[in-house]
């Protein structure tokens, strides 16, 4: 091939693929959509087999795995260095999936200004969630840094389900499409959900599952702890319900019911999973449900306050 060939060749391929590229939703948006948010809450899943397996400084220091290698040496680091390892290379696929999420809409970057910036905050935010992470390692699992840890990916969680709520939206000014006391309530249901959350991490940080043998705790009285998580817990539940009763009465065209029932639903098997795990000496696998079902909550009560408002045009079809 000729120097001239090879010139005109490569910016004919950048502008095939950039044709190729969507300019509006399709289901390549929506696929990838959904996949942020199944990778999300997939790496909360995989970040707490580290912890409940006691692999938390399988890798001793980051971004190497030991001192004198990036890699887990077995004779070093042991089963649990490749359990660590393992974890640290599920990041690369979820800068792969925001990658993708941010091709996918940069085309229609004037039109779906909220897909593109939604799309590069989670794209530019897991980066920042790595170094958390790495930060989690050097200070020895301190458990606030661990919390500090699962929290930011509580917000990733919580941003990816923005993004799915929006490739259904239409575009244009949203308005309130719910009767103001809905709101209201959801609003309060959504500070308790948080709440929740965050006394579950300080739980979390006072038990036994500290990621490793020589990891400090909290410092707070375990069992006292689950009781504390468990209060905001069930006004979480009591609320949810009211919010379930009363998306009979709102437009079906929001999708409010399914929501609020998805929503009811995880908090019903929340609540089983919690008692369990309790009563049976916390095993790994319990407390592992525990925390993505955790996440899923947040996914979902993020759905459901996104589901308040509609664009004008479809609040007067509703």
């Amino acid at each position: 091939m000729s120097a001239q060939q090879s010139t005109t060749t490569a910016p004919g391929i950048l502008q095939r693929f950039w044709l190729w590229l969507p300019d509006r939703v399709d289901r390549r948006v929506i696929a990838a959509a959904w996949a942020t948010l199944v990778v999300q809450i997939g790496i909360v899943g995989t970040g707490g087999l580290v912890r409940l397996t006691g692999s938390g400084l399988g890798c001793d220091t980051w971004p190497r795995c030991n001192e004198d290698s990036f890699v887990p040496v077995p004779e070093v680091s042991g089963v649990h260095g490749f359990i660590e390892f393992g974890n640290r290379l599920l990041t690369f696929v979820l800068v792969a999936v925001a990658i993708i999420m941010f091709l996918f809409v940069v085309r229609m970057r004037r039109e779906r200004r909220d897909l593109f910036w939604l799309s590069l905050l989670i794209g530019l935010y897991v980066p920042l969630q790595a170094v958390i992470g790495g930060i989690t390692v050097l200070t020895n699992l301190n458990p606030y840094v661990v919390g500090l840890h699962y929290f930011a990916s509580v917000l990733l969680v919580a941003l990816a389900a923005v993004l799915v709520v929006r490739v259904y939206a239409e575009p244009g000014p949203r308005v309130l499409a719910v009767p103001r006391w809905y709101a209201a309530v959801t609003h309060v249901t959504t500070a308790f959900v948080l709440l929740t959350v965050v006394v579950g991490i300080l739980v979390t940080g006072s038990g036994p599952h500290a990621g490793d043998g020589g990891a400090a705790r909290n410092g707070l009285n375990p069992e006292l702890m689950q009781h504390i998580h468990a209060w905001p817990g069930y006004i979480t539940f009591t609320l949810t319900l009211v919010l379930v009763a009363g998306s009979w009465r709102t437009p079906p065209a929001l999708r409010l019911r399914l929501w609020t029932l998805l929503l009811l639903g995880i908090e019903l098997v929340q609540i089983v999973v919690g008692l369990w795990q309790a009563r049976t000496g916390l095993p790994i696998v319990l407390v592992n449900i525990h925390m993505v079902l955790a996440v899923g909550l947040v996914a979902a009560m993020t759905a459901v306050v996104m589901h308040l408002k509609a664009t004008a045009r479809q609040s007067v079809h509703s």
